[in-house]
């Protein structure tokens, strides 16, 4: 077993075609664990390993992988960069002890790299920052470190700048040693060699050296004296400095390459291990005993008890559903039973597994700070907490983003009917922002998810692994409900058939608030006006009115309710009595809040020659978009704009037609806001 001090826990995070996958197929040549690089190009990846991204180029299912570089293990997670399987993303964040954000030298910050850099910052997870594919014609790597300051107020730590003469880059130059790298290209960029700066280079590598020690004397005084008096500084101490605000998130070291090139990767490895925090540098983690409800912590100590977060599951065709762990402290063996939250139940562990993208090594322990996968336990959602049986824990369940996006489906044969149920449960367990219900009126099954993207992928495999066919509808929008008015009223329920009858009264206050606050419910009951017991049936009671909506049959957000009085009876008092009281109450008050319909708004980045810029905004204009901003790079403009999700649709290949396809566009979801009415006719 690896030292924990030897151990990272990385992922690689980026904007969709930034290079992700291309730079984790070089870390696995370089550090041994392939023979040969696969191409995200030609569908050979080893970590794009599903069919679908294969054909498609881009990196769906996040993949995990082990490897070695100067006797330190790196488990590695290559996450997707397309928005419509964010969760994949935001569920490797919670277990990863740094990141490598990637970043385009051509496209910059774009529109994912701001998402994947806030929900990092979310986690609070140490990252290094790459600026990948220096060798494109239009490659600009100091428009890309202002757009990190201006677009995600990072405060990024230059330590190497790019060698590059009439649009060809040649190699890198590390700013603090003030030596240049170039990479060899008959070894496939294997071996690279030395040598001083070329000429031309002196007075922008002293801007940037003097820039970092200014940087890094702020976070050390001993560093400080040592600059201001000028005095030798041993690159030992400069790299302990750079580590300790890398690891404080007080700054981000940025290295820059090309990994389709073979260019700068080494060096990128090389800065994980001096840069990126072990499971040791890491605090404690802090979870809640379940029993007590008070906070205890684990360290990342094979001593502590047993802990660790389910953090993604998989279906395997052999095996059944696989789940991936993240060891926090203690170790679990093969065989053992384990403790199992929120279903408060003991499992034992069947077999523990080493993965690398779909291919598994069988292991006979996990311990603190490993990420592997257990097989054997029964049916886990993700964000569950696998524990030991005798000092119980449960770690903060994850929290993923609402669907946007539905379609309805059916399968081609009556006899896929139970198939499909069963295949779409699974589908559920994998994917946690996939979500199935069915139509009571229709009796269809509604499916919804992220994206056309997400949708398009799920109805694909359903018919390649499972060999279920379906029809779908077209897709439609989930729309949301809220009011625009506070309003108090009461619910009550009251029935006296003779024998026991039903009795209870609620009174609430529903208030709307801002955008993105979801639901808020508090209890402002007096004591004695209702008993303690019925509190929680109120709330479960408006709690499923919201899911299922009132006006329009679409979920509320955005409100805040208060229950605020009440009345029981002695006996004929129940919770469903409070539980359907509650549910009245908040039917008439949200009739009476003057409710409106939202609808979803996406983000949208543009990147589009000059000469066809016409008649990109005249079709955005024609789909009612807004423009925010329009950047020149190069010959290049780079649209930013919003749009209604319902206007949407098939946008992409509309951009094509127009653009006669040079341009790329991406879209994400940005916020929800008061659909328009269109005038009835």
């Amino acid at each position: 077993m690896t030292e924990l001090k030897k151990i990272r826990n990385i992922g690689i995070i980026a904007h969709i075609d930034a290079g992700k996958t291309t730079t984790t197929e070089r870390i696995l040549f370089y550090t041994g664990k392939i023979r040969r690089m696969g191409e995200v190009d030609d569908g050979s990846a080893t970590m794009d390993w599903m069919q679908q991204e294969r054909e498609r180029g881009i990196t769906i299912t996040s993949a995990a992988t082990t490897s070695y570089w100067k006797n330190y293990r790196i488990n590695i997670i290559d996450t997707p960069g397309h928005v419509d399987f964010t969760v994949e993303v935001e569920r490797s964040m919670k277990v990863l002890d740094g990141l490598v954000a990637i970043f385009c030298a051509v496209g910059g910050v774009q529109p994912q790299s701001e998402t994947v850099w806030h929900q990092a910052d979310k986690y609070k997870v140490p990252r290094i920052a790459f600026v990948n594919k220096m060798d494109r014609v239009g490659a600009d790597f100091e428009r890309v470190l202002k757009q990190m300051k201006d677009k995600i107020s990072m405060r990024p730590l230059v330590l190497q700048i790019p060698i590059v003469k009439d649009d060809e880059f040649y190699g890198i130059i590390d700013v603090l040693r003030k030596k240049a790298y170039y990479w060899e290209e008959e070894t496939l960029g294997a071996t690279y060699k030395e040598a001083e700066i070329p000429a031309g280079y002196e007075e922008q590598v002293e801007f940037y050296r003097t820039e970092t020690y200014e940087t890094l004397a702020e976070h050390d005084e001993d560093l400080f004296d040592t600059y201001v008096a000028k005095k030798g500084l041993s690159f030992e101490k400069v790299r302990s400095v750079i580590r300790q605000g890398t690891i404080d998130l007080t700054f981000f070291p940025v290295l820059c390459g090309s990994a389709l090139k073979n260019k700068g990767v080494q060096i990128l490895l090389d800065a994980v291990l001096d840069y990126l925090p072990s499971p040791l540098d890491l605090p404690p983690v802090k979870a809640f005993n379940p029993k007590t409800s008070k906070e205890e912590i684990r360290k990342a100590s094979l001593d502590d008890p047993f802990s660790a977060l389910l953090f993604k599951a998989q279906t395997d065709p052999h095996l059944g559903l696989l789940y991936y762990i993240r060891v926090y402290s203690g170790e679990v063996k093969a065989g053992d039973k384990v403790l199992v939250y929120p279903p408060k139940r003991i499992d034992r562990i069947g077999r523990l597994l080493l993965m690398h993208a779909n291919k598994r090594e069988e292991t006979r322990t996990l311990g603190a700070g490993e990420i592997g996968a257990v097989i054997g336990i029964r049916e886990c959602k993700t964000g569950y907490t696998l524990c030991s049986t005798k000092h119980p824990i449960s770690f903060e369940p994850i929290k993923f983003p609402e669907p946007v996006i539905f379609v309805s489906l059916e399968p081609r044969t009556k006899m896929d009917d139970s198939k499909l149920d069963n295949n779409l449960r699974y589908l559920q367990i994998e994917d946690p922002t996939f979500k199935v219900k069915t139509d009571e009126e229709t009796g269809q099954r509604i499916i919804s998810g992220m994206g056309e993207l997400h949708l398009e992928i799920i109805v694909d495999r359903l018919k390649r692994e499972f060999g279920v066919e379906c029809n779908v509808s077209q897709p439609q929008v989930s729309y949301r409900e809220t009011i625009t008015e506070p309003v108090t009223t009461q619910g009550r329920f009251i029935k006296q058939t003779g024998g026991r009858g039903q009795y209870g009264i609620v009174t609430m206050k529903i208030t709307p608030t801002e955008r993105g606050k979801g639901v808020v419910i508090r209890n402002k009951i007096k004591e004695g006006v209702i008993p303690r017991e019925f509190i929680p049936a109120i709330e479960k009671g408006i709690r499923e009115q919201v899911e299922i909506g009132v006006s329009w049959g679409y979920p509320v957000i955005d409100v805040e309710v208060e229950v605020i009085d009440g009345a029981y009876h002695s006996t004929d008092s129940s919770e469903l009595s409070f539980k359907v009281a509650a549910q009245m109450a908040f039917r008439d008050g949200f009739m009476r809040g003057k409710p409106i319909l939202l609808e979803p708004i996406m983000s949208l980045e543009i990147i589009v020659p000059e000469v066809y810029l016409g008649d990109v905004i005249n079709d955005l204009n024609a789909r009612k978009g807004k423009i925010l901003d329009i950047e020149t790079n190069k010959k290049e403009k780079i649209i930013t704009a919003t749009l209604a999700l319902v206007e949407s649709f098939g946008y992409t290949t509309n951009l094509r037609s127009v653009s006669q396809g040079h341009g790329i566009s991406t879209m994400q979801f940005f916020h929800y806001a008061p659909k328009e009415r269109k005038e009835e006719q």
